[in-house]
């Protein structure tokens, strides 16, 4: 069911060191950030050849990363991202699995602007799993 990986992504507690870090000491580039107010992150990509690390940075007093960095205040690997080719045909498959989707089940848009889900970190090895349509 799953295909490429889309991306790691971390969370960061300064998204200026992080961009800086990526981009000065590693050479890597790096993508403007942009805001996600529905998923409450201001989102950074490096780009890599094969793949992409993601850096989430709070957006708003509710944003998810808030916790997360909370428990973890250097940040840290937030969760993965695959590709599948239909999200609505791989989340019924999961849920027919007894695999739970966070929120309501239904996809939303990504910072790609493509559908996407999370699922239950406990059902996947205690990892958080981004699906995004390919």
């Amino acid at each position: 069911m799953i295909g490429r990986l889309n991306h790691v992504a971390i969370a960061v507690p300064d998204l200026d060191t992080a961009v800086a870090q990526y981009k000065n000491v590693l050479g890597a580039t790096v993508t403007d950030p942009v805001d996600q107010p529905d998923h409450g992150v201001t989102v950074v990509f490096v780009e890599l050849p094969n793949t992409k690390i993601e850096f989430l940075y709070p957006l708003g007093d509710k944003s998810p990363i808030l916790n997360f960095l909370e428990k973890n205040p250097a940040g840290g690997i937030h969760h993965i991202c695959y590709e599948v080719d239909d999200i609505l045909a791989a989340r019924d498959k999961l849920v027919s699995e007894g695999a739970r989707i966070l929120g309501d089940g239904e996809p939303k848009n990504g910072a790609h602007d493509k559908p996407v889900l999370f699922l239950h970190p406990k059902d996947f090895c205690g990892t958080l799993v981004e699906l995004e349509q390919a």
